[in-house]
């Protein structure tokens, strides 16, 4: 019980403390579109890397990364923690890129602004003039920045079952529209439960596979092919 309480008041107040951290960049009068999101990127994978520190995990990539930016990342989700893994991988790639999220999220009142401040873009899936805005801003952000990456869950939410959720349309629409490549990628673990047994005594791996890059229309056959490579083709943790 106090190793939970303790572990949610560490990560209230770095959340708190971050979101002043990002502020700087979000609001600075003179900051370049480029730059500021190199900034929020380098931000965002030192909270995830205090995170990791504090839980004790370390992450065993397998697959290759592209060295080129611009690229598609089609993630499967399963907790909060998938966000801090992949900011985590990026952080040794130096990477940097931006998070597709709801617009829910940015509403709600205890972490809206987290997701607000910290580079991520809000999408309303609900509102088909509220997609086009989408679709413009993202046009116009890409078009300036040069060197960013997108990060999107085509399941659209958490998937709490064993087999990964239907695809939405999204990610593949997105990487069309903006002449994206995609890459996908898959998290072999079920990270809720990994953040319920943290902070961990010795160090627990997380293993994160990359597939190689999809040139055309078929994310969902590739992604199956790769989860045939991690040996979870047939659904069993």
């Amino acid at each position: 019980m106090l190793k939970d309480l303790n572990k949610y008041i560490f990560m209230v107040k770095l959340g708190y403390k971050y979101i002043n951290i990002f502020k700087k960049t979000f609001f600075h009068p003179f900051i370049t579109l480029k730059a500021g999101y190199k900034q929020l990127s380098i931000n965002r994978q030192a909270y995830s890397n205090e995170v990791f520190d504090f839980l004790n995990l370390e992450v065993e990539v397998i697959g290759k990364i592209p060295s080129r930016d611009k690229i598609l990342y089609a993630i499967n989700h399963r907790s909060l923690l998938d966000i801090m893994v992949m900011e985590h991988i990026f952080s040794k790639h130096n990477k940097n890129g931006t998070w597709i999220a709801k617009q829910v999220l940015f509403d709600n009142s205890f972490y809206g602004k987290f997701f607000q401040y910290s580079g991520c873009m809000s999408v309303d899936l609900n509102n088909g003039r509220g997609m086009l805005k989408f679709f413009k801003n993202m046009k116009k952000t890409l078009a300036k920045v040069d060197d960013l990456n997108i990060y999107i869950f085509p399941e659209g939410e958490r998937n709490k079952n064993k087999c990964m959720g239907e695809f939405q349309s999204g990610a593949e629409k997105i990487a069309k529209a903006n002449k994206l490549d995609i890459v996908p990628v898959f998290i072999d673990d079920r990270l809720e439960v990994v953040f319920e047994e943290a902070p961990f005594k010795e160090k627990r791996k997380v293993k994160v596979y990359f597939g190689e890059i999809v040139t055309e229309n078929n994310l969902e056959f590739n992604y199956k092919a790769l989860l045939n490579i991690a040996g979870k083709g047939d659904c069993e943790e």
